[in-house]
């Protein structure tokens, strides 16, 4: 290293004026039923792989992540819950969020609303042996919860939690009870409040079995079984409590049951009469009679008896029904010192056929009906996971199959009128590769949720304030295979990129003129030198057909004539037909409707030659080569090909490594070509251009860098000089070093040992080493 060398990195070493702010967060919903939750705070929770996100639906950004869980977070629930709104928990300083994972762990995590702040309170001591399904819980008083958890190892836990009174303390956790089930698993929970001022509980269960049980317990007693409810013909898959009421006289509760059988079931729970009564009753009957039959069971705790019939069934749904939810309460009056909450007829169903429904009784005959459908008919959408209500009841938020979000908001008060709102996106799955574009306008991702997608910043009117927050604006590629990797072509010309995927075959896309000129919408649109001609694009977008891999191009004079005959085509009988897509050019952050389908690349070429699926891909500066490579467990297809951007030929085939390369980056001049591998080695090509077409390559280094898979490399942006990440948990830096006879490389230093595998690194563009 020179004197100059070593000035620059004696300057560059003071970090103290460093301040890393975070803009941005993408991340997809998991596909699991209860993974979805709304609090009162107005914050949603979800799972997001093994983390759990919090996002806030007014500015349509995910806030935060916690970390904590190993493995998929199955289920979540808030503390208090929207609907225990009508109780007085103000002494509550905090909020409280359950997550469970499917490795059977279940934690606590605190949320102060006042500082915005969040925390990791506890996990809880005994886990369950397998999956997490379901969480429900309660509010007991000010201080006091209940949670009840159930698991696909046949059990149902029961806890009392116990909040601190002042944020920052500590919860006093205890198990009440284990509830064996057996091997019918139960996958839905709800828990109540019986009507009265017993403190009675009830708790529902739903599962395999298709039936729905019922457990009840006096204050600070056992649940033990009250009745079973039986009408269900497929497995139950979501249960939701109303809140007590008191209805001439009466004491009722409603519980409601969705099902894989296409169809919802009200339950009426209600007081029948005091155990005394019940007795006599009984004695004047003798046995049971068809009256008490057709009303349906009965079931006592303590010294009451109350019955459970079937109010209504729901018709409607094509598909599963996966989750249903009573409306939040409302307050209806406030006199002096206390105000009148009530239970709103309003039932939000959501089901794989893509729609949500709000069912309310009718006026006159009190028979329930689907009031209100919304949902994502398009050939993208397949099916809902959940659906929730907001904590006001104005807006319904569902998560998709493809991890997506939907948020329509009522915004008439008179006369219902639902719009769709725009949410926050992201991967549900891996994200594999990602990069800036070639004058940072942008950030591309691949992911192995089998599709890439494009995220920028833009600029928003809030409160008359201009913000900037960052949205997906296009989705090029939606595949039928993984993606695994992917390089953005740099130099003249328009944006392209090539991806990888699960397939052996490399594929060239190019924006098309719509994404251009959304683009120039975006905060960024403005930067970097556009060095072509929008008018010189004549594709407007790209469309798909639906059993196949290739994006075909939708050319401008043919947009007219396509949107015509996609607006008068109705495939709402099945997917056997695609409707055609409709590129548009884009004035706001796009809905999932239009990222989903009408914001495709076309795909203009494809680079044949590798013999397994593409694992590693990386673009030169000057945008004039691609290198390629894919999994190999032998040193004869561990080779690094090369092609030449424009004429797509290949020109090199690089051989060194023995296993799979994992990445592979060009130095800043594009005279050396930096590759690592499972192999544990990293290999230094030299490249020099002999003639147009030809690319002359040497082997100037082959090191045994690391003890293990070495899954990351990157150059410094002025010097020779560059680090790998391995699974060994280090970094080194290591230098080329050229005479005129040779080139070596030296190992510079080692960066203190990480506490786990190191997957990913890069350097800054404008570091000094």
């Amino acid at each position: 290293m020179d004197g100059q060398q070593k000035g620059d990195m004696d300057e560059d070493r003071s970090f103290d004026n460093i301040d890393v702010q975070r803009l941005f967060i993408g991340a997809g919903c998991n596909r699991v039923v209860n993974t979805v939750a709304w609090g009162p705070s107005g914050l949603v929770a979800f799972g997001a792989h093994n983390a759990v996100a919090i996002f806030q639906p007014q500015a349509a950004r995910i806030l935060i992540t916690l970390p904590g869980h190993k493995d998929i977070v199955n289920c979540v629930e808030w503390l208090p819950r929207n609907k225990d709104i009508y109780k007085d928990y103000g002494s509550l300083e905090e909020q409280f969020l359950l997550s469970g994972s499917a490795d059977g762990v279940i934690m606590i995590w605190a949320y102060l609303p006042s500082q915005n702040k969040w925390r990791q309170v506890l996990q809880v001591p005994k886990s369950h042996e397998k999956g997490v399904t379901c969480i429900a819980g309660a509010m007991l008083n000010n201080l006091n919860g209940l949670f009840a958890s159930s698991s696909s190892d046949g059990t149902v836990y029961v806890w009392e939690v116990g909040f601190p009174s002042q944020s920052g303390g500590d919860c006093n956790l205890s198990m009440l009870q284990t509830i064996h089930v057996g091997t019918r698993t139960m996958v839905s929970l709800a828990l109540a409040e019986l009507p009265g001022n017993a403190a009675d509980w009830i708790l529902a269960m739903g599962g395999l079995d298709n039936k729905v049980h019922l457990y009840v317990s006096e204050r600070k007693g056992k649940f033990v079984p009250a009745c079973e409810l039986k009408g269900h013909q497929d497995w139950i898959r979501s249960l939701d409590f109303s809140i007590p009421a008191i209805a001439e006289g009466r004491m009722e509760i409603f519980v409601t049951s969705s099902s894989q059988d296409k169809t919802i079931r009200i339950w009426k729970i209600s007081f029948h009469s005091s155990l005394s009564e019940h007795i006599e009753e009984a004695q004047s009957i003798h046995s049971i009679s068809l009256k008490t039959y057709i009303e349906g069971p009965m079931f006592k705790l303590g010294t009451s008896v109350w019955q459970v019939s079937l109010e209504s069934l729901l018709v409607g749904h094509e598909d599963w029904v996966y989750s249903v939810s009573w409306q939040p309460p409302v307050k209806s009056c406030i006199d002096d010192n206390n105000a009148c909450w009530i239970q709103p007829q309003s039932i939000l169903s959501a089901s794989m056929d893509r729609t949500m429904m709000i069912w309310r009784p009718e006026r006159k005959t009190g028979i329930w009906i689907n009031d209100v459908t919304v949902g994502e008919l398009s050939h993208s959408a397949l099916g809902f996971y959940g659906g929730l209500w907001s904590p006001k009841g104005d807006a319904i938020l569902a998560h998709g199959y493809g991890g997506s979000f939907h948020l329509w908001k009522n915004i008439n008060l008179s006369i219902e009128d639902w719009k769709p709102q725009l949410v926050p996106s992201g991967h549900s799955a891996a994200v594999l590769d990602l990069g800036w574009a070639k004058s940072r306008q942008f950030i591309l991702s691949a992911s192995h949720d089998q599709t890439t997608r494009i995220f920028a910043p833009w600029e928003r009117h809030k409160d008359s304030k201009l913000e900037i927050s960052w949205h997906e604006i296009a989705r090029p590629q939606v595949h039928g295979h993984d993606i695994n990797c992917m390089a953005i072509i740099k130099g003249e010309g328009n944006h392209r990129y090539v991806s990888g995927a699960d397939e052996k075959v490399g594929r060239v896309f190019e924006a098309p003129l719509s994404f251009l000129q959304t683009l120039q919408h975006t905060a960024w649109g403005h930067l970097g030198k556009q060095d072509f001609n929008n008018g010189d694009i004549q594709i407007l977008g790209a469309n798909m057909s639906a059993l196949g891999l290739s994006q075909k191009p939708i050319y401008v004079q043919a947009s007219t004539t396509r949107a015509s005959v996609a607006s008068s085509q109705d495939f709402s009988d099945g997917m056997e037909t695609i409707p055609e897509a409709v590129p548009v050019v884009l004035t706001e952050p796009p809905l999932e409707e239009n990222l989903a389908w009408n914001t495709l690349w076309p795909e203009s070429h494809k680079l044949y030659g590798h013999g397994n699926e593409l694992f590693a891909m990386c673009c030169n500066h000057e945008g004039k080569i691609i290198a390629t490579a894919c999994k190999a467990q032998s040193s004869n297809v561990a080779e690094i090909w090369l092609w030449q951007v424009g004429s797509w030929k290949a020109i090199g085939r690089l051989h060194s490594h023995a296993l799979t390369v994992t990445q592979m980056e060009f130095s800043h001049d594009d005279h050396f070509l930096l590759s690592v591998s499972r192999d544990r080695h990293f290999c230094v090509f030299r490249l020099d251009k002999n003639g147009t077409d030809e690319v002359k390559h040497e082997l100037i280094a082959r090191h045994d860098a690391h003890k293990r898979i070495i899954w990351s490399c990157s150059w410094n942006a002025r010097h020779h000089v560059f680090a790998t990440g391995s699974r060994d948990r280090t970094v080194k830096i290591w230098q080329i070093k050229e005479t005129k006879s040779e080139s070596n490389v030296t190992e510079l230093l080692i960066l203190p040992q990480f506490s786990s595998s190191v997957t990913a690194v890069s350097w800054s563009p404008r570091s000094n080493f």
